[in-house]
């Protein structure tokens, strides 16, 4: 009896939560779904067109390139932050007060709101009164955000000062995991800091380096407020990335059929990412499990 009703409080507390999911998630998602298969001419007359919006995206060039722009920023992002992240960790005191006083240093960055992120780097890219923008004028280079390739160093300068930090911190806290004695065993053996990071941290580190790189390329597959802050998606469309594509056909061109397709391929890249991720962390984790247990 006592267990039973363990059980019905259990569910009971998961309620409140099991609720906001269906308003915030499963609802809106049985919308989306429904635009995606209909066309809509306004006064809430909808007529139904099946998959025609599918099959439009898949043959639409904009929103290929568009794809391959945000997969390409993902790239990009992920290159600089995995290794930097990972290389900054190494080098933080893993004691004493110092290690505390980073620690904030580097989480403050990822307490910053987005729009509040795309604004100060707006103002720091400003000709005559940006602060980046002077200091490289003071070097001889001319920071002109107009060029494609200037406008895509800029955004990802940003999106490592916003979240490399959460590289640092996640690495940082598996570092701290790692049991001391294997540095004494390594240390006895005469082993380079190289065959260290080798042979122990980075074994150690390879789930949270898992999960880094799964927070990092969902966040920016999906970013839209800080290029869009910056640059509009310019200069042209040469930042313009997916989710820019997707607010463009949706709330711009007022096309809830196609906008709604395209929000549908995109929840559906990112889940199959995210399930990728998933199973690469889980089996190592699950046979441990089983070999513990038998």
């Amino acid at each position: 009896m006592m267990r039973e009703r363990n059980v019905l409080l259990a569910y009971a507390l998961l309620l409140p939560a099991v609720i906001v999911m269906i308003l915030a998630g499963v609802i809106p998602m049985v919308f989306v779904v429904f635009y995606s298969l209909h066309d809509t001419f306004g006064g809430n007359i909808f007529i139904w067109v099946g998959p025609t919006w599918f099959q439009e995206i898949v043959v639409d060039p904009e929103f290929h390139a568009a794809l391959a722009r945000s997969l390409g920023f993902s790239a990009l992002a992920l290159a600089i932050e995995i290794p930097l992240g990972v290389f900054i960790a190494l080098r933080l005191p893993v004691k004493g007060a110092m290690s505390s006083v980073y620690v904030v240093i580097f989480a403050i960055p990822l307490l910053t709101p987005y729009i509040v992120v795309g604004h100060l780097w707006k103002a720091l890219t400003l000709p005559g009164a940006g602060l980046l923008y002077e200091t490289l004028a003071a070097l001889g280079v001319t920071l002109d955000i107009n060029n494609s390739a200037v406008a895509w160093l800029v955004i990802a300068a940003m999106d490592c000062w916003h979240w490399t930090g959460l590289v640092i911190l996640l690495c940082f806290a598996g570092l701290r995991s790692i049991p001391e004695q294997y540095y004494w065993a390594a240390r006895i053996d005469g082993a380079s800091a190289w065959s260290i990071f080798r042979y122990i941290q980075l074994p150690q580190l390879r789930n949270v380096l898992l999960v880094a790189l799964l927070l990092r390329f969902v966040d920016s597959f999906i970013i839209y407020t800080e290029p869009y802050t910056i640059t509009l998606g310019g200069p042209g469309v040469s930042t313009t990335f997916l989710s820019h594509e997707l607010v463009l056909k949706a709330l711009i061109e007022f096309n809830l059929g196609e906008g709604s397709a395209m929000s549908i391929v995109y929840f559906l890249i990112v889940l199959c990412m995210s399930l990728a991720f998933f199973r690469l962390t889980v089996p190592k984790s699950s046979g441990a499990r089983r070999h513990v247990l038998g």
